[in-house]
């Protein structure tokens, strides 16, 4: 139920993009640094929530987790105004998605523990609440918008409602301990793992994040600030270790969950708006409902198909990333919503079992680590969802839209093209100006079009289609990081769940 709510938040926030574009004038890189608060602030809420809960126990957290949610409907719901809007969604996101972390960051080292044996089936499960939670946000936000016309503040309060049931839910529930808890193990024996390597990883994300917050107060040097953070954080996680340099698997993991954040979660967090403004917003909710709904069946069998085809947690990520590559590209040039229904199909059958399986991987090969590995992990793959995936999808749309629209019509793209750059990674070597969200919706909902509306919309279509096509690339990559780790375990006997005195 608490995942559920996060998922239902989720979809609506989607859905409800083009109102904030609309009403506030957003770019598309404005609007998926938005959304990408809304990943960065979970990557918060599960590494501290990881680090901490195997000593303070499970309720507290999901105490501190409830309270966020709650506020975070009210800072939301302060965005009134073009002047305020963007620091008032912004926030709003990020709290709320420090409370979405505060819960996995209970919920994955809980599962881990009460199904020591088969961790991919039980995560996988645990995590079909997700998707299911995207279906109820994206049918609610559908009726409630498209057919009802309701605001989008009442539309996003409708997650607060699987809020207040997973409060009375938790009452009363009494807590088992993990493994490496459960043994005694001390915080830095659950830290080394992790290790130098490790901590690179999510420091380079979170410089990158306390990068961005310093452009409102030190624009000139925000770069330098983000990363002198950043290596202070991974001085300390060096020092707290004993310079211990990490475990290489975990480290490749962490990069590749990186990847899967990007690509799961960033494409989850646009693609009602693509597909929405490649056919009609209609057809766009019921495609993102497709796509879920497949996400939360497949999520019951991951047990029967590892069976079933023989394959390790390993093995079901390679075919996995290369179904989901494959997807993507097909969605590239969908020209019909039938082909759009078999393309983003196959998508969703590919990016089914990326996440709950990275977690069941670290669990069953990481166990003296406690929640430590798998909470920074899953707050690795936030985070680059924040800051690569939802951020770098909205720079694509804005560079492939622009360029298309320049080439086809210079004098046009000067009366459309957004007043603020949009950069990537905040590299001023990417800075490129997309277009201009107020006009552009203009365009898009005028009943009769011009000659020069027309040819503005077709570019912004060509920039979706460019943007899923660049997309592709990602879940490729995946597979052949995933290909070499397959060839690693077969060449030391085959994968295999560790035990805690095996991994000591």
């Amino acid at each position: 139920m608490a995942i559920l709510a996060a998922g239902v938040g989720f979809a609506i926030r989607g859905g409800i993009f083009d109102n904030w574009g609309k009403e506030f004038g957003f770019t598309g890189a404005q609007l998926g640094a938005i959304g990408g608060a809304g990943f960065s602030g979970f990557c918060f809420g599960i590494i501290f929530g990881g680090l901490i809960v195997d000593k303070i126990g499970y309720g507290k957290l999901v105490a501190l987790a409830l309270i966020c949610h709650i506020v975070s409907a009210f800072v939301t719901f302060g965005a009134s105004t073009p002047a305020n809007a963007y620091d008032f969604l912004f926030w709003g996101m990020f709290i709320f998605a420090y409370a979405n972390g505060t819960l996995e960051a209970v919920a994955n080292p809980l599962v881990a523990t009460l199904f020591p044996e088969n961790r991919t089936h039980y995560l996988n499960i645990l995590h079909a609440s997700w998707p299911a939670g995207m279906v109820l946000g994206s049918v609610a936000g559908w009726v409630l918008d498209d057919k009802m016309q309701v605001g989008w503040k009442t539309q996003l309060a409708l997650y607060l409602i699987p809020t207040v049931l997973y409060a009375i839910m938790f009452m009363g529930q009494k807590f088992p301990k993990s493994e490496a808890a459960e043994k005694g193990a001390s915080f830095v024996s659950m830290l080394k793992p992790v290790g130098i390597l490790g901590a690179l990883v999510a420091c380079y994300l979170l410089a990158n994040f306390f990068g961005d917050i310093a452009k409102a107060f030190s624009p000139d040097n925000a770069k330098v600030i983000g990363y002198a953070i950043g290596g202070i954080l991974l001085i300390a996680v060096a020092v707290i270790t004993k310079f211990s340099l990490g475990s290489i698997l975990l480290f490749v993991l962490f990069v590749v969950h990186a990847l899967v954040g990007a690509v799961e979660l960033g494409t989850d967090g646009w693609i009602q708006n693509i597909t929405g403004n490649l056919f009609t917003s209609e057809e766009g909710k019921y495609l993102f409902i497709w796509t879920s709904a497949i996400m939360f069946g497949l999520r019951f069998c991951a047990h029967w198909i590892e069976k079933t085809l023989k394959l390790s947690p390993i093995g079901l990520l390679v075919v996995c990333a290369i179904i989901a590559s494959v997807g993507l590209v097909l969605a590239s040039g969908m020209q019909t919503f039938t082909v759009a229904l078999v393309a983003l199909g196959i998508y969703a059958v590919g990016k089914t079992f990326f996440w709950p399986t990275m977690l069941a991987v670290v669990g069953d090969r990481f166990p003296q680590s406690g929640a430590v590995a798998m909470s920074i992990m899953g707050g690795i793959g936030m985070l680059s969802a924040g800051l690569i995936g939802g951020p770098g999808l909205g720079y694509c749309k804005d560079r492939f839209a622009g360029e298309a629209l320049n080439k086809t019509d210079a004098a046009l793209y000067s009366e459309y093209k957004a007043a603020t750059p949009s950069s990537f990674l905040n590299l001023k070597s990417t800075e490129v100006f997309g277009l201009d969200g107020t006009k552009l919706a203009a365009a898009k909902d005028a009943k009769e079009k011009t000659p020069q509306q027309k040819t503005v919309v077709e570019a912004d279509q060509a920039g979706d289609r460019a943007t899923l096509k660049a997309d592709a690339y990602i879940p490729a990559a995946m597979a052949a990081i995933y290909l070499l780790l397959l060839l690693y375990f077969k060449s030391i006997g085959g994968y295999k769940a560790v035990k805690i005195d095996e991994a000591a």
